[in-house]
């Protein structure tokens, strides 16, 4: 037997047993949207309307134990990402899901969208963070997600100011690393005259642009999706914006991850009308205020430090009742029906001029 019939022979066996491997995951998976199925015949069939057929607590513990238990060689969040998208496409028997986003199509926040849901779910653009708001307060679409803050250029202060006289709630969040491209229809940056892309991610490559395209102007538009869909229109023009935007408009990448900062991350919200039960790994997002005075805020997030409660993050922002009148967004570790999370809740409710709780959340799965 030549060596070359070996190898052959060698492949074929493998392939066999790959192809077997196929049928028995086609059976399991099947299986388990015959399951979805029957979840959403047991909850249609019960006399509680309120149900609910999401269950973003119960999805985040799955893929959490998924990740822990991967045995490799694909990475944890390559497991993740797959595991995902078999609960989306199972949960569109249930009932399909209908999530707003920044539009147009092509932007980070669809991006993060289907990362949070999966393909399966129907996302729907819009213009501005205000109408995303609207359309889930109006049950036009079951959730909303909108851009709070990117590690390099902070917080979104507009998606903020929404949540003091919005009635809805965070019922997640999603980390997106970002990862910007040049795009165009131009052969090469030479012919480049104006750059479009939105303030933000302008910034996030303001050192790149510095280098690369010192006397090219720099146009800040709403959207990168946006500012791809004007490049497509000129010739001597590029926009920055992510590799989906570059498929959608049909443009040529011309210079990849020209983001200054390789670690560039932005947190995205999913908002809704209910917050998510506890999952293990949460997250309580507040609003508060307190008394315009020496050590006012101190005491007031005293009893985080007495109940042992971790704060995450915690931003200040006008009140739009009277001048230098803040609010603080505060961010903490735990679930609010978790016993020492709750105690402290109650202090502060007790203690504070405002008082909201923008909702628990399960911790972004990366």
């Amino acid at each position: 037997m030549t060596k070359a019939t070996s190898e052959e022979e060698e492949l074929g066996a493998v392939r066999n047993r790959i192809d077997a491997i196929d049928q028995e995951l086609l059976a399991l998976i099947s299986e388990r949207a015959r399951c979805a199925q029957q979840v959403a015949h047991i909850k249609t069939a019960a006399t509680d309307r309120s149900v609910q057929f999401y269950r973003p607590e119960r999805e985040s513990a799955i893929l959490r134990r998924i990740k822990d238990a991967n045995p490799g060689p694909l990475d944890g969040e390559e497991v993740a990402r797959l595991f995902r998208e078999i609960m989306s496409a199972c949960l569109a028997l249930e009932r399909p899901l209908n999530a707003a986003f920044l539009g147009p199509e092509g932007t980070f926040t669809q991006a993060a969208a289907i990362k949070h849901f999966g393909h399966s779910v129907v996302t729907k653009a819009m213009g501005t963070i205000d109408e995303i708001f609207r359309e889930v307060e109006s049950d036009t679409c079951d959730f909303g997600v909108v851009p709070v803050e990117n590690s390099t250029e902070g917080v979104v202060s507009h998606t903020l100011d929404l949540f003091m006289t919005s009635p809805l709630m965070i019922t997640g969040e999603v980390c997106l690393r970002i990862h910007h491209h040049l795009l165009s229809h131009a052969e090469d940056l030479g012919a480049i005259g104006t750059v479009y892309s939105h303030q933000q991610s302008l910034a996030q490559c303001r050192e790149w642009l510095d280098r690369n395209l010192p006397t090219a102007e720099r146009v800040a538009v709403g959207s990168n999706a946006e500012a791809a869909r004007l490049a497509a229109q000129e010739p001597n023009a590029a926009a920055v914006a992510g590799v989906q935007a570059a498929e959608i408009y049909d443009l040529k990448v011309l210079a990849e991850r020209i983001e200054d900062e390789p670690s560039n991350t932005t947190r995205f919200l999913v908002i809704g009308k209910q917050d998510s039960p506890p999952s293990g790994q949460d997250k309580t997002s507040l609003l508060l205020s307190c008394q315009n005075e020496s050590g006012g805020l101190h005491s007031l997030l005293a009893p985080m430090a007495v109940h042992g409660i971790s704060m995450t993050r915690i931003e200040s922002r006008p009140s739009r009742r009277g001048i230098w009148d803040y609010v603080f967004f505060v961010d903490i570790i735990g679930h609010r029906s978790d016993p020492n999370v709750a105690y402290a809740l109650q202090s502060l409710e007790k203690d504070a001029l405002l008082f909201k709780v923008l909702g628990s959340y399960p911790i972004a799965v990366l």
